[in-house]
């Protein structure tokens, strides 16, 4: 009976892992579990080394894509050490995959704003793929996506202005843009956005509308130039 009903719910969704990075220091690891019509995401850390390791940081987040086209996130953050030869369970999602739906899950884990190591896995429902006898990698893509990691309010104004700008002027990049913030000397953070693992444009924060203001817009402006390179990078070796 156990393996009629496993054999079942294998027919009912199919995970795939999409994307494996690590600096042999911390490695991300993605776990999936389902149950019934719901997918139980685990986002795993292990420290294959001998010595205790803190300081760390994690971002574990689900994007849905709906029947209809509309997009749904569930996001987890923390931070967290680890004991020698240790792995550790760092937070868990529970995502409801109805016939027609996909969704994209990705970990990420940080160290002093660097990226350590990421795992991302794809989910979507078996009647997908019997729709598709083949599936290109841009018809899953998924573009216009930025993760915060800020601290203060200033932090969040800058965001929620550049958040706002980005989502009104039609560009919609397919990359991920992370905006993280760091304290730093006296009472200002620097903020920092990277793309692609690349810190792209960074400015120390200053309680000034119109100064935070113009700090999203010039980095509205070297993402898109970013953009721009990447394509023609992407076109020379034909990606």
């Amino acid at each position: 009976m156990k393996t009629a009903i496993s054999n079942i719910l294998l027919c009912l969704f199919i995970v795939q892992g999409t994307c494996v990075f690590s600096q042999a220091d911390i490695n991300a690891k993605i776990v999936s579990k389902v149950i019934d019509n719901l997918v139980d995401i685990k986002g795993i850390a292990q420290n294959d080394e001998n010595i205790y390791k803190e300081g760390y940081k994690y971002v574990l987040f689900s994007l849905k894509k709906g029947v209809n086209g509309n997009y749904s996130r569930n996001t987890q953050s923390g931070e967290f050490s680890m004991e020698p030869v240790e792995e550790k369970e760092l937070s868990t999602l529970k995502i409801n995959i109805q016939k027609g739906e996909e969704c994209k899950v990705y970990l990420f884990i940080r160290k002093d704003g660097a990226l350590i190591s990421k795992d991302s896995t794809m989910i979507y429902s078996a009647e997908t793929i019997n729709r598709k006898q083949y599936i290109d990698e841009s018809e899953i893509e998924i573009t216009g996506l930025v993760i915060e990691d800020v601290k203060t309010k200033l932090g969040k104004d800058f965001y929620d202005y550049f958040y706002q700008k980005y989502t009104t002027s039609g560009s919609k990049y397919p990359f991920i843009v992370n905006i993280t913030e760091k304290p730093s000397i006296g009472r200002g953070s620097k903020i920092s956005i990277d793309v692609d693992d690349r810190v792209i444009f960074e400015f120390m924060t200053r309680p000034d509308d119109e100064y935070i203001q113009a700090a999203a817009n010039q980095a509205l402006r070297y993402i898109y130039n970013y953009s721009t390179q990447r394509k023609l990078l992407y076109k020379n070796k034909k990606i």
